[in-house]
């Protein structure tokens, strides 16, 4: 995909500056849209709906710390959702006006943790497939396979890997998957190819004993106009917990989809759409 630009960010983070990156699409001067990817991903999977949003919106996709373009952070205990929240806090005082927000995953929920602050910027919201509630199985279930970290001889054994390990994205095509697996891959000194993110983010996931997340006290003091996407089959967003989101966000399930959507298919991109610009 031709069109993107890219940028970067320094934040402070435990007394040291580092560099976040991003692509962004359309007009600079165009109202900002953050999408901030899921936890072992990077900003290149927002490609398909960035460029649809591209006409109306300054869109930016951000690779969080130690994933992607952007720093690994030395201390690997720094990565969790209050690092990259500082991160991206910094790359909407650099924007310095109102924005629109889509975080998948992690991603959502550093957009829940930041749009519950006082002051925040962020004017809608679109929250994939995570809620204040996680359940401690999915987390066990992340933890297992975040924790191994191979190498693959070529890219169609890493794309391979992760049809295997993101089925759950939803029915990619074959031209989908090989855009994910293109943006996923870096070179290793030995000529192999690993997966594009420090394995060190899961230290900080290893040394606790899986337990579920309550995020509720930060879901109850957002007051803007929220959108959530559930994939049918999801075990990170169970049907109970979208239930009680619903009393202040929309609610709209991607079928044939686990954890998370893509948001890669022209119909959720739609959806996405209109929520962003009615």
């Amino acid at each position: 995909m031709s069109g993107y630009r890219t940028g970067s960010v320094r934040y402070l983070l435990a007394g040291r500056f580092q560099t976040m990156a991003w692509t962004e699409w359309g007009d600079p001067g165009a109202e900002p849209l953050v999408c901030v990817h899921g936890l072992t991903r990077n900003g290149r999977d927002f490609d398909a709906l960035a460029q649809a949003l591209s006409d109306r919106f300054r869109v930016i996709c951000p690779d969080l710390p130690g994933r992607g373009a952007s720093d690994w952070l030395a201390d690997p205990m720094l990565y969790g959702p209050p690092a990259y929240v500082v991160a991206l806090g910094h790359l909407a005082a650099m924007l310095d006006r109102p924005i629109s927000y889509v975080g998948t995953s992690l991603g959502g929920i550093c957009g829940i943790l930041l749009a519950a602050a006082p002051g925040q910027p962020i004017t809608r919201m679109v929250v994939n497939d995570i809620g204040p509630h996680i359940p401690r199985e999915a987390l066990a279930r992340i933890r297992d396979y975040i924790g191994k970290t191979p190498d693959f001889a070529d890219m169609a054994a890493l794309c391979h890997h992760l049809r295997v390990i993101h089925r759950p994205f939803g029915p990619l095509t074959d031209v989908q998957w090989d855009h994910l697996a293109s943006h996923s891959a870096r070179t290793l000194p030995s000529g192999r190819l690993a997966l594009h993110y420090d394995p060190a983010i899961a230290v900080p996931i290893e040394a606790t004993d899986p337990h579920d997340a309550d995020l509720w006290s930060f879901w109850d003091a957002i007051t803007i106009p929220m959108l959530v996407l559930r994939g049918e089959t999801s075990d990170l967003l169970l049907p109970d917990t979208a239930m009680r989101m619903a009393a202040k966000a929309a609610i709209a399930e991607v079928v044939d989809t686990g954890h998370a959507p893509a948001m890669m298919d022209a119909p959720t991109i739609a959806v996405v759409r209109d929520f962003l610009t009615g």
